[in-house]
């Protein structure tokens, strides 16, 4: 990575004319399709995480959702022909573009590794698709290809989703609306956490065939995209998680599902200043170089604090769990703080000491966190002509911008800050 001060900008990623203007095929400004029309669905990426998805989208074209599956695409011809045999898709790609120049294809899911997200979104979008994109929405280096990926998420008439289905937790809404009607007083701090065992590098990728080469059947170059140039090797294309040239490890991997709420509940937009560290603290063997273990603090220009704590080494967690990987929040105001119960059904309203005699308040959750609602609501809005999503771009822009500077001020050592007029990380 290039050395910076903090009088340079941090400069990443390698994205072509990002300074000029957003231009959007005529299928991106044509109407919503409304309630009952037809959706057809391309999918770019059809490994492990592709296949949940196609199972949530199976499921509700079932219920009578109207859904056709039309394309799939993989740089690894395998993956790409057991989704298009799973979903008797009628075409196969092994290059998006070539899917997204279909004009019966009207959203599409990416499910690629982390370097690829903000690149295959900002085509979607440019060609009229609606897109439901897997967190992160980018790579923990590419902090302006997130820049450009929200400027052309706001121009565009598309709809957007981004992967992190505990927005779909009636819980957060609850919580934001309470904070944003003053229950809790001025916000003050935000507490949550990500803790798991097992390390998805060993644990959770599969290498599908040992003797895999480069060739026609699966894409280097494509798969290596914006990365530094390495030789091929089976472990860096099935395995990618472990390497920093494709992930981040739990900063970006997990912390998306746990902060993204915080974010939202507080209301915060982007923070002046981030600390963080992080480390391979249990699984230190010779192919991993991404962190296991990683802690940040961000602080933001509305007075507002926010914490993460979150390793892949523990999964004992001291609060009530809430989701996956026990990462219930704890919002904190001047007149009291909202967590939840250990019942894990109800959001619990704690008044602070000085102002004794306000008994806690107590308000039932309405409902809990569910991946194929999540989709519905990325179907429902984009039929209805509407980018409010649960998990928007607006949203993840602000999400992101946090983790990428944990990411890059741990990695250099250093406090990462971020200039608000400019929209640039500085360290």
């Amino acid at each position: 990575m290039q050395q910076t001060s903090r009088r340079n900008f941090i400069k990443t990623g390698v994205l072509a004319g990002l300074a000029l203007p957003h231009v959007f095929s005529e299928s991106a400004r044509a109407q919503a399709p409304g309630p009952n029309s037809r959706l057809g669905v391309g999918f770019i990426g059809c490994g492990g995480r592709a296949g949940a998805h196609m199972h949530m989208l199976e499921g509700l074209k079932k219920e009578g959702m109207p859904i056709e599956f039309v394309a799939v695409c993989d740089v690894y011809r395998p993956h790409a022909e057991r989704g298009q045999k799973r979903l008797k898709a009628g075409q196969l790609y092994m290059d998006h573009r070539e899917l997204l120049a279909r004009k019966d294809i009207d959203l599409v899911c990416i499910a690629t590794p982390d370097h690829h997200h903000g690149y295959q979104a900002i085509d979607a979008l440019q060609a009229g698709k609606h897109v439901y994109c897997e967190k992160p929405v980018t790579h923990w280096r590419q902090f302006e290809l997130t820049r450009k990926l929200a400027d052309v998420a706001a121009a565009s008439p598309c709809t957007f989703q981004l992967g992190t289905q505990a927005m779909s937790d009636g819980a957060w809404h609850q919580m934001k609306k309470l904070v944003k009607e003053g229950l809790i007083g001025k916000p003050l701090f935000g507490e949550t956490s990500f803790f798991r065992i097992g390390d998805w590098g060993e644990r959770g990728m599969h290498v599908d065939d040992p003797n895999a080469k480069p060739g026609p059947d699966l894409n280097w170059e494509a798969f290596l995209g914006d990365a530094p140039k390495r030789d091929f090797s089976v472990d860096r294309f099935f395995r990618w998680r472990l390497f920093e040239d494709y992930a981040g490890g739990p900063v970006t991997d997990l912390f998306p599902h746990s902060l993204t709420q915080v974010v939202d509940i507080l209301g915060v937009g982007f923070p002046s200043t981030v600390v963080s560290v992080a480390g391979i603290d249990r699984y230190n063997y010779e192919l991993r170089d991404v962190p296991d273990t990683i802690s940040l603090l961000a602080q933001f220009p509305e007075k507002v604090t926010i914490s993460v704590l979150g390793t892949q080494a523990n999964d004992f967690y001291a609060t009530p769990q809430r989701g996956a990987g026990g990462h219930c929040p704890v919002i904190r105001g001047w007149d009291g703080s909202l967590t939840i119960d250990k019942n894990n059904k109800e959001i619990i309203f704690t008044g602070i000491r000085e102002k004794d005699g306000k008994p806690d308040q107590r308000f039932p959750i309405e409902h809990g966190e569910n991946n194929t609602e999540h989709w519905k609501n990325l179907i429902s809005c984009a039929q209805a002509g509407k980018k409010d999503t649960w998990s928007p771009m607006e949203l993840a822009f602000r999400t992101q911008t946090i983790l990428q500077m944990a990411a890059l001020g741990a990695k250099q050592g250093k406090v990462a800050r971020f200039d608000a007029k400019q929209r640039q990380i500085v360290l």
